[in-house]
């Protein structure tokens, strides 16, 4: 009996590890950071510059969420914000001049979303219907996307004068909040919904918990990973959209570099298990957080930017470890 009581509460332990670590990790290194660097990490710009300066890579990661609980994994996101930010540019670009700026932005805009579903979505249907593995799929457009725009763009990169364009993501809500930290918490919330409180949401979970039962339980297998594909494109391209309002411009070559690994390094972080069927929005936003904290902390304290990327890989094999750990 006391072995069984023992046994039950190791179990309650690990859940609530399971599901609070981010939190608790995320606070330590807070109380770290302001013992580390004191006034200096907590001022109210450095704090909205890390929420400004990660909001682009969480938008991402809010997606990318929904593709890991759902048994995928999507290597291309970095590539997508390449592919969609071209169109984006293009059309400013080639509207500018004949068109009102407001018009001409509504049209990037609308051709940016239509974009970023189209290639979220084209991934998730090489995967369904040509029954490929995620990893291989992403892998292959991860390089078709960039290239693709690469050639468009011979190269280089294009930038665009368009002030009503620009000011999406410059704009400050109440001159102190950064207008993408709104979109974030906005889209925070949005994800968050759908997980918790949609029918489309528990497909998902159920889904990347167990396929075959899923299939057995008569889920339509196929347009889950579709949808959250598409899903996965429709977050990838609002991320696009502030990437190149907030500088004005894209390269095709420097743009969006590693964002992939940062959006997955922020889902892993957050409790989301690679083994798919579990992880929450909520989870993710803290990880998105945590990941903005350690860069900025390394910054501030003056660590090599070089062995910045090495440090989020450290991050990806801990907390793998730690998943692997909680399911043993």
């Amino acid at each position: 009996m006391d072995e069984l009581k023992v046994n039950n509460k190791r179990i309650i332990l690990n859940k609530i590890w399971s599901d609070y670590s981010v939190g608790v990790i995320f606070i330590l290194i807070v109380i770290t950071s302001i013992l580390i660097k004191g006034t200096d990490f907590f001022s109210v710009t450095n704090i909205a510059n890390i929420f400004r300066n990660n909001s682009i890579v969480g938008i991402i990661a809010l997606g990318m969420t929904f593709v890991i609980i759902s048994g995928g994994i999507d290597l291309s996101v970095g590539s997508q914000l390449v592919g969609v930010g071209t169109i984006i540019i293009l059309i400013l670009e080639s509207t500018s001049g004949f068109l009102h700026p407001i018009v001409s932005s509504v049209l990037a805009i609308i051709g940016g979303l239509v974009m970023g579903i189209l290639l979220g979505g084209l991934n998730g249907l090489i995967i369904t219907k040509g029954k490929v593995p995620p990893f291989i799929v992403t892998l292959g457009t991860m390089n078709i996307y960039r290239s693709v725009a690469q050639h468009f763009m011979r190269g280089g990169g294009f930038s665009t004068k368009n002030t009503t364009y620009i000011g999406i993501s410059n704009y400050e809500l109440f001159g102190v909040i950064p207008l993408p930290i709104i979109y974030f918490l906005l889209l925070a919330f949005m994800m968050y919904v759908i997980g918790k409180h949609t029918k489309t949401g528990r497909y998902i979970y159920a889904v990347g918990s167990n396929e075959k039962a899923a299939r057995l339980s008569t889920i339509n297998v196929n347009k889950i990973k579709l949808l959250t594909y598409g899903l996965m494109g429709l977050m990838v391209a609002i991320a696009a959209i502030v990437e190149t309002s907030r500088m004005g411009s894209i390269n095709p070559t420097s743009s969006a570099n590693y964002y992939e690994m940062d959006a997955i390094s922020a889902a892993i972080v957050g409790g989301v298990s690679m083994r798919g069927g579990k992880g929450m929005i909520v989870g993710t936003v803290f990880g998105v957080l945590t990941i903005g904290l350690i860069n900025n902390m390394m910054t501030l304290i003056g660590v090599p930017p070089f062995l910045v990327n090495a440090m989020k890989g450290i991050i990806i094999v801990v907390a793998v470890l730690l998943q692997k750990k909680d399911a043993d």
